[in-house]
């Protein structure tokens, strides 16, 4: 029974860790050029005193299951789900083609 529970653990974070989210780095950003890349993807944008963003569902509406966030003068950073590494923020904001709905 005590080997059970690490096993079980183990199996949970083997299999089910590329389905988590994930933090991508980006380059920087302005606040003009993700607006306008966000607008793009079908994303809603936000803007506050510290930063920036854009989120989507990943298929062309607005959403939290990909979101690109900025910090003023500091590189973008994306979080997807999956084993994505997107290296665009518009390829953050989409699901690739032939990802089931």
């Amino acid at each position: 029974m005590r080997l059970l529970i690490p096993c079980v653990l183990f199996g949970v974070i083997a299999l089910g860790g590329p389905t988590w989210a994930r933090d991508i780095n980006l380059q920087k950003h302005s606040a003009d050029e993700i607006k306008t890349i966000c607008n793009t993807a079908g994303g809603s944008f936000s803007q506050d005193a510290g930063g920036y963003g854009c989120g989507t569902d990943c298929r062309g509406h607005p959403g939290t299951d990909c979101t690109v966030s900025c910090k003023n003068g500091q590189s973008c950073f994306a979080q997807v789900i999956g084993g994505r590494r997107p290296k665009t923020v518009l390829n953050a904001l989409q699901a690739p083609p032939g990802t089931p709905h």
